[in-house]
């Protein structure tokens, strides 16, 4: 039998791996997206057949989280890299990657990872150096320091090159679109929370954190299409902690906002949904895929709505979402390709881990693995054409 230490052990040398082979040489995201397709034996892809989307889950960074980043920088600050290292390859060769920050940065030290959350500033550059374009920053941990929180959150993403959305520093911000490149689209990248932990928005900043309210949502993802997206995509921190299933809030909200139309084109082309700690199912609602929830991608060891400790809490999914462009200008651009990669965090080791590369090198994640894939399809998903990548 594999013990969890041992099973750490064969998954931190696959990630090892995987970190030497990036550090070999880093190729272009078209040039490894080359390769993948003609190992697969699918024709490489073109400007003219569209873009991939890359999505994950919560960034929740606990002390346990912070004091391994403390000791990856060698005692000189905290270096995030090696933790996500195992996903790099899977980030880095998106057209598209996004992320979803679910905390504020601290300053001078003050770091938190409990109740109250302030992280290292630290994972920002850790964030780019993997791949990631953006990440949504709406969240119940938004306010954790108040409006200086989300300044100094949204600087340190600015100076590593990271977009975002969901929080902002001024007004003006807070009505601007975030529209970003992949491939030949634009795509435009809306965040919302359901909730702000009971903490009130900071007086006279109304604007400081977007909230979850429909006809706002719609309003800003017409207002995106006008200012010339071609992809709408919307990030929700919603749901019920420790729920595998959709509840009755998601599941409405999802209809209502995938049933919106604007001259017969859909106002949203895809939702993504953070916040429950656990993965939850993917669906294709409309005739538009939602993620419920991609669960935690960086957690500690977290006890569970019956103060029982749930490795549930280090699963996670990156969704993978390939869309190809319409064949009139004005139509929709259509996912043509729609996948789930499981991941768990290693929560001894500190690393974020593809399950399914640590499966293949003999890691014993089977059981966790199946477990998401169940999850994850527990909507039906699997015969709208779902598939669990690699």
């Amino acid at each position: 039998m594999i013990t969890r230490r041992r099973r750490a052990a064969l998954v931190l040398a696959g990630v090892l791996t995987a970190a030497a082979a990036c550090q070999a040489g880093r190729h272009d995201r078209a040039d490894h997206d080359r390769a993948d397709q003609a190992r697969a034996g699918r024709p490489a892809p073109s400007a003219a057949r569209g873009f991939t989307l890359v999505a994950t889950g919560d960034i929740l960074p606990h002390r346990s989280v912070i004091d391994r980043a403390a000791f990856d920088a060698g005692g000189t600050g905290h270096d995030f890299r090696p933790m996500l290292a195992g996903v790099e390859p899977l980030v880095s060769r998106a057209d598209l990657a996004l992320c979803h920050l679910e905390t504020v940065y601290g300053a001078n030290g003050d770091y938190t990872g409990d109740r109250t959350f302030k992280s290292p500033p630290e994972l920002a550059p850790g964030l780019a150096a993997t791949g990631y374009d953006d990440c949504s920053t709406a969240a119940d941990h938004s306010l954790d320091d108040g409006a200086p929180g989300i300044q100094r959150t949204l600087d340190a993403l600015d100076r590593a090159g990271v977009r975002h959305a969901g929080t902002a520093r001024t007004e003006a911000e807070a009505d601007s679109v975030t529209l970003l490149p992949a491939g030949p689209a634009n795509v435009a990248h809306l965040a919302y929370t359901d909730s702000l932990n009971g903490l009130a928005l900071p007086p006279g900043e109304p604007w400081a954190v977007d909230l979850i309210d429909p006809a706002r949502i719609l309003a800003d993802a017409r207002a995106a299409r006008r200012a010339g997206a071609d992809v709408v995509v919307v990030s929700l921190h919603w749901g019920t902690p420790w729920q595998d299933g959709a509840d009755q809030r998601q599941t409405d909200l999802a209809r209502q906002l995938t049933a919106a139309r604007t001259r017969g084109r859909p106002d949203v082309d895809l939702i993504l949904g953070t916040h429950a700690h656990v993965p939850q199912p993917y669906e294709k609602v409309n005739g538009t895929w939602v993620v419920y929830g991609l669960g935690d991608q960086i957690a500690g060891d977290m006890n569970n709505d019956q103060g029982v400790q749930d490795p549930r809490a280090n699963e996670s999914t990156a969704a993978r979402f390939t869309f190809a462009p319409p064949a009139r200008p004005g139509e929709r651009w259509q996912v043509s390709r729609a996948e789930f990669v499981p991941q768990w965090f290693d929560v001894d080791a500190g690393r974020v881990v593809d399950v399914g590369e640590a499966v293949a090198r003999g890691a014993d994640l089977t059981g966790v693995r199946d477990r998401i894939r169940d999850v994850v399809l527990g909507r039906g998903a699997g015969k709208d054409g779902l598939t669990m990548g690699r």
